[in-house]
């Protein structure tokens, strides 16, 4: 019995590696010859009917009689100029779908009409009427069947004898519309293969769509054990963030890759494919649901101005410019004294204006640097702006901390040179963008750009026809320099995953929120002011970490799971860098009109004694004295302090 089973497997594997080698070699031809198949398959398809149709309508069986011969060659005669004219065989037929089903129906429909109208007309001995109705019915079957089959002879055989060894398992999360659109989308993937929905809806539990059971999410363990899933697709685009974020949580603690479906426009045209999935991406965990911003304060000091925007190039800088343009200003100066981003910057604000259908002289370009005092002057007094955001500003602190003569003087002259040149040609409000890592600064950026807010202090308290103002925040996501960009970088490499410290943390904020909230504080200001972001929670970068690593279905090497994929390593802190950030300096925030906006109380230096220990500091600068600049720096800021490497710190006292 046993050998004759052997056999038996034997022999169903040999068809099918014959079945799978010729199903490559038609799928392999070339588009022209398969049309001629298909064509011919359908001519052979016809002649089937008629002899079908005549032998259920007379109750015999003829093959080669003069009436299904007449019948024949009246069908494909009529048949194949109706298929050219709709297309027929301009579709793929392995992708044969609801569309293409429809489409034959079309085409059969218009057949009805000759068919009919000739059996009228002509009387033919042996040939019923209805033939002209009957036929082009048995014809339809035949031809939706056949798509039928070769669609799973191509998909299902095909496909997964060359995809199964990297077969994926996948499980998708939603069974509304967009879930549903995706489960048929994966048809036609050779490594992926749908085992099941997870939905909410109580309702749908034990339910099967087109073949495919939904589970519910209280089952998911049960699920993602049993069925062996490698991955779980979020089919859920119109859910809040907040909801998603509880969503991946829970799949965190499964060993499967993670990937989500953003994209609510395709899902309404119905064009939802796996080529709009995309990974989980770190705004997924820490991003909130956004806050529908106030158009008046968002359109006060752009809508219909000459706004200038320094550090164009730069992450903040080039979001602000997006959000900027998209409010329609009368000019948008883009400074930059970086040729590369400047271009780059440049060349997509071209694109959006075309697609806002505004007027590309809009859009100016400038390179150069306002560190340069003459520099600064020209440009402002040529292009006179009404609005400034000044977001130009080197912000790497382990590059600033190693180059403390170039970054002192790019943050701070090039704000007190803007400043300058903004009161000169008459500026309305000047905002500028400032860091956490200016409250009680461990390095000389973070402190470098404590001394740019004492600038504008200084000067909003001397009566300044422009109103100073200026907007701090932390850590902005994607921008240049984030650890998010490197921990997936680490991660896709193999690891392992660098950080400073496990006992690091950091506010997040995605960059179209932060941008948003900087214009709508600027148009807030009356002078003076410190505006602080409401950053949310500060997040454990370990932590982070962790959860990136198991969102691309990977495991953490650790003392508890020696077989992990990726290690997370502990380098030590790098210079200038503290375990902690904060946001203010004072006690007793102010709530303002905006629940994500607060104002500061920070104290401040007079006009005149920060002026002077500003050109001492010019002067230290251009000799190169950086021990003298940096004293200069800390009689400034007095609460900047370096931190003392943790090694020196007894272990009590770093925790």
């Amino acid at each position: 019995m046993t050998g004759w089973k052997g056999e038996q497997l034997l022999f169903r594997e040999r068809v099918m590696a014959f079945a799978v080698y010729w199903l490559g070699r038609l799928a392999d031809m070339p588009r022209q010859i398969r049309q001629y198949v298909a064509a011919g398959m359908d001519a052979m398809l016809c002649v089937v009917a008629v002899w079908i149709a005549l032998s259920l309508r007379v109750g015999e069986w003829e093959l080669f009689t003069p009436p299904v011969l007449f019948l024949a060659l009246a069908g494909l005669i009529f048949w194949f100029p109706i298929a050219w004219r709709c297309g027929i065989y301009l579709s793929i037929i392995r992708f044969s779908g609801g569309r293409t089903m429809m489409g034959l129906a079309v085409a059969v429909a218009i057949l009805v009409i000759p068919m009919t109208a000739l059996f009228m007309i002509v009387v033919i001995p042996g040939v019923p009427r209805t033939m002209g109705l009957l036929h082009p019915i048995i014809f339809l079957a035949l031809l939706c069947v056949s798509r039928l089959l070769i669609r799973f002879a191509l998909v299902d055989i095909l496909h997964r004898a060359h995809g199964v060894r990297d077969l994926r398992r996948v499980l998708i999360y939603g069974a509304g519309r967009a879930g549903r659109q995706l489960s048929l989308s994966l048809r036609h993937e050779p490594h992926m293969q749908v085992l099941g929905y997870i939905d909410d809806d109580e309702r749908l539990n034990g339910q099967r769509i087109d073949g495919i059971q939904v589970y519910s999410p209280n089952r998911l363990d049960w699920v993602i054990q049993t069925l062996a899933i490698d991955e779980v697709l979020v089919g859920l685009p119109r859910i809040s963030r907040a909801r998603r974020r509880e969503i991946i949580a829970a799949l965190q603690n499964f060993h499967v890759q993670v990937r989500v479906l953003p994209n609510v426009g395709k899902i309404l045209d119905g064009e939802v494919s796996v080529n709009d999935l995309r990974a989980v991406q770190i705004e997924d965990l820490l991003g909130r649901d956004s806050v529908a911003p106030n158009a008046l304060l968002l359109s006060r000091n752009v809508a219909e101005k000459t706004v200038l925007v320094s550090g164009a190039g730069g992450s903040i800088g080039s979001e602000l410019c997006r959000q900027i343009l998209a409010l329609r200003p009368r000019k948008l100066v883009l400074l930059e004294q970086s040729e590369f981003a400047l271009y780059i910057i440049n060349e997509e604000l071209l694109e959006l204006a075309r697609e806002l259908d505004m007027d590309a002289d809009a859009i100016v370009p400038e390179l150069g640097n306002v560190a340069d005092k003459q520099s600064a002057m020209r440009m402002y007094m040529r292009w006179k702006p009404e609005t400034v955001f000044h977001a130009a500003a080197y912000k790497h602190v382990p590059l600033v901390e190693a180059n403390p003569v170039a970054g002192l003087r790019n943050n701070v002259f090039g704000t007190l040179h803007s400043c300058q040149a903004a009161e000169a040609a008459g500026v309305g409000t000047f905002i500028l963008i400032s860091t956490d890592k200016a409250v009680r600064p461990t390095n000389i950026m973070g402190a470098s750009k404590r001394v740019c807010e004492l600038i504008l202090q200084a000067r909003a308290a001397q009566t300044s026809s422009t109103v100073f103002a200026m907007v701090r925040f932390g850590n902005v996501l994607g921008s240049s320099g984030s650890v998010v960009p490197r921990f997936l970088a680490q991660i896709k490499a193999g690891g392992p995953v660098t950080l400073t410290d496990r006992e690091i943390t950091r506010y997040f904020m995605t960059i179209p929120e932060a941008a948003q909230l900087v214009i709508q504080a600027g148009a807030m200001a009356h002078g003076g002011e410190v505006f602080v972001l409401d950053m949310g929670e500060p997040v454990r970068i370990a932590d982070l970490a962790a959860s990136m690593v198991r969102l691309s279905g990977l495991t953490v090497r650790d003392a508890s799971n020696l077989d992990g994929d990726i290690e997370i390593r502990e380098v030590g802190m790098r210079p200038g860098e503290k375990l902690y950030e904060e946001l203010l300096i004072g006690e007793q925030p102010q709530a303002t009109t905006h629940q994500r906006i607060i104002r500061a109380n920070e104290t401040m230096i007079p006009w005149p004694q920060l002026l002077a220990e500003c050109d001492m500091l010019h002067l230290q600068l251009d000799a190169g004295d950086a021990a003298e600049a940096i004293a200069t720096l800390r009689r400034l800021v007095p609460e900047y302090a370096p931190p003392v490497p943790r090694a020196e710190v007894p272990r009590a006292a770093a925790g």
